[in-house]
């Protein structure tokens, strides 16, 4: 188990260093990742290089006996670098440059950075890949984290360039963008630029493809810089710290270039549901390498800095939130950072040294965190522990999200809101794109799919076909690739699975963004049209409740209709229907449950699919989860909760039995899958 956090020596003087390395073999630290933000340390100016410091601390460290993840330090450029090459600087989308004074002000397509960056790599690589105390290497810092999106000359020359390989011709592009529509056909790829600053909707086929770009950019930025590495001969894993379901960020298609995943994961104190978002976010990273261990490469000790309001974490939550990721896959536990700054934007951000020293409640924890930790046995591997996948897919996140369509969706929150229902039942999830559905799952969920690849159609189709049960939710199989409606109407692709013809959308309100502007404190107008009439629409059959969003007209041709609605504009057409198909069953949702109707969609899914929770019944405030033979469960509450389970207890052997767990506790017990 990794322990420990990013360390920034080069922010204090040199006397101070031999106590960080006591400290941290007294909090139990192992690990820490040196240098993130260091490249003016290292290369002062154009001509000159410094690593005489490094050479000192890296040593201390290892003669410390804790070990470095060593960043490539290219997260953020230095003051000479872009006054010298003002080209490297990106863009907002007016064309605006961002400047130096902040971080991650640079153009990831800049040829100019690539170059810089490349040097200081290889430098790092040839002077550190065989040193002892280096295990781990950490490429450059959160990826696109605060620039999402560069709309400078650099990026749109890379665009050009990244549009020649993805078609081929001008004219093929046009094809797939539909540039016939309000006179945009191009007559060469030099007439291309990204989606800048427009006055009305812009081209969803080309925000598509730019989305794709910046992603595709950043990835490229990663592995640059792993070449470099492994051609110094480093053998070390090497990987970047993710930050969950990031949007701008396609994961999925990085994973397979990345030795282990990391993830920085900061939860909201504030947030009523954070429990569930976490938990949504620790099963997202671990999908991304299904079988692997993952690392928690950041989260923070107690208080950030960066919302409108931070509030301290309550006793014991710490170690909670690590409990969660530990049972969620991870091996390694991190934290932003190990020393509080005494200057600079994140000065009060929580640290495992806070700026008030030793005597805080915040160094006692971390302590007895690390002593915990060190005190496990070995952690069994994740392993095919997930009976249901919930299908989550970045294309889809950013089509489905575009201007233009009958309603607006929160995608990650309609996902989310199936994921905590999970979660309540104590079922454990994958979360994968639609072509990792395959038959070690036997349920899959699959709601608001809007952009479906013809491969993961495919998928889904065969899922079914080989017993598997789908449930697809509404605005499901509607574009292609480019987000074209296909020849035929839609539900062209998974239409004959389900038995389903699609008529029309019939959206209903309040739109989902109105849902999340409420929750930023926009109470009266999202309230007044959540209450209004048209914002729900019952159902009725073998199952029972209401829908929101959408409350889409199909017929069930081939299918079983399992619920009508009973009013609103589709009233008398089916809502919920079931098709046999092949060995596995079919579902198509004509609406997203309302969150008093959730679960009991749920709960007949997985009846159908044969799947029930790890243990009984489950507190209100309790989660569990498995790893294996390990099971997780932790009370995040605020009063005591009696649970009953399987197994023993892995630190004592004793049976778990029945409990109860103080608010904020957590035990992890030993619990072999019945049959295995």
């Amino acid at each position: 188990m990794l322990y420990g956090a990013d360390y920034n020596p080069d922010q204090w003087p040199e006397d101070v260093w031999p106590e960080d390395v006591a400290l941290m073999r007294e909090a139990g630290v192992t690990t820490v990742s040196l240098g993130i933000f260091s490249w003016s340390r290292l290369q002062p100016s154009a001509d000159t290089w410094d690593f005489a410091w490094l050479d000192r601390i890296i040593d201390l460290l290892h003669s410390g006996g804790i070990g470095v993840n060593l960043a490539t330090a290219t997260a953020s450029a230095p003051p000479w670098m872009t006054t010298a090459h003002p080209d490297i600087l990106a863009a907002d989308e007016n064309g605006s440059p961002y400047w130096h004074g902040s971080r991650q002000h640079h153009s990831p397509a800049s040829p100019t950075w690539r170059r810089l960056a490349v040097e200081l790599v290889r430098r790092l690589a040839e002077r550190y890949g065989d040193h002892p105390g280096v295990v781990m290497w950490h490429v450059d810092n959160e990826l696109g984290c605060h620039l999402n999106e560069d709309f400078s000359d650099a990026a749109r020359d890379a665009f050009r360039v990244w549009l020649e390989k993805r078609y081929g011709s001008v004219d093929a592009l046009n094809d797939a963008w539909g540039t016939a529509f309000w006179s945009q056909r191009y007559g060469s790829l030099d007439e291309v630029f990204p989606p800048r600053n427009a006055p009305f909707i812009r081209n969803p086929s080309q925000v598509l493809d730019y989305k794709r770009f910046m992603s595709d950019t950043w990835l490229d930025v990663f592995l640059d810089q792993k070449r470099i590495i492994r051609e110094a001969g480093a053998t070390q894993p090497i990987s970047t710290n993710m930050m969950g379901a990031f949007p701008p960020a396609d994961y999925a298609s990085w994973a397979p270039h990345i030795d282990v995943i990391t993830d920085d994961c900061y939860p909201d104190p504030l947030d009523p549901q954070r429990r569930f978002t976490t938990a949504f976010q620790r099963d997202l990273v671990r999908s991304l390498k299904r079988g692997t261990p993952w690392i928690l490469m950041e989260q923070a000790t107690d208080a950030v800095n960066w919302r409108p309001s931070n509030p301290s974490k309550m006793p014991g939550q710490l170690a909670a939130e690590t409990a969660q990721s530990i049972g969620r896959g991870a091996d390694g536990i991190m934290f932003f950072q190990w020393r509080q700054s005494r200057a600079g934007a994140e000065k009060f951000h929580s640290a495992m040294v806070p700026q008030a020293g030793r005597r805080t409640r915040t160094w006692k924890e971390t302590v007895a965190l690390g002593e915990r930790l060190s005190a496990l046995p070995e952690l069994p591997t994740p392993a095919d522990d997930a009976p249901v996948a919930l299908v989550f897919d970045w294309e889809n996140w950013w089509a489905v999200e575009g201007e233009g369509h009958p309603t607006r969706l929160d995608y990650l929150q309609l996902v989310r809101d199936w994921h905590a229902a999970l979660v309540r039942r104590g079922v454990m999830v994958d979360i994968v794109p639609p072509e990792k559905v395959d038959s070690r799952y036997r349920l899959a969920i699959a709601p608001f799919l809007y952009l479906l690849r013809s491969a993961g159609a495919a998928a889904l189709t065969s899922f079914v076909d080989a017993g598997g049960v789908l449930a697809a939710g509404p605005f499901t199989d509607i574009v292609d690739d480019n987000d074209r409606f296909r020849d035929g109407g839609f539900l062209t692709q998974l239409g004959p699975t389900l038995g389903v013809a699609f008529e029309d959308f019939r959206a209903l309100v309040p739109p989902a963004r109105e849902v999340v502007a409420e929750r930023a404190g926009e109470e009266g107008s999202a309230s007044a049209a959540r209450n209004d009439p048209r914002a729900h629409v019952a159902f009725d059959g073998r199952l029972r409740g209401s829908g929101t969003v959408v409350a889409e007209a199909v017929w069930a041709d081939d299918a079983e209709a399992v619920a009508t609605f009973t009013a609103g504009p589709s009233e008398g057409r089916p809502a919920i229907t079931r098709r046999a198909h092949g060995s596995g069953a079919a579902w198509y949702l004509a609406t997203m449950p309302a969150p008093d109707s959730l679960d009991g969609v749920l709960g007949a899914l997985l009846d159908d699919a044969g799947v029930a929770g790890e243990v009984g019944e489950i507190p209100a405030d309790v989660e569990v989860a498995r790893r294996g033979e390990l099971l997780t469960i932790i009370n995040h509450g605020t009063e005591p909760a009696t649970v009953t389970a399987p197994g023993a207890l892995l630190e004592s052997g004793e049976p778990f039995g029945t409990r109860s767990l103080d608010p904020q506790g957590f035990v992890f017990a030993l619990a072999p899958r019945e049959g295995a």
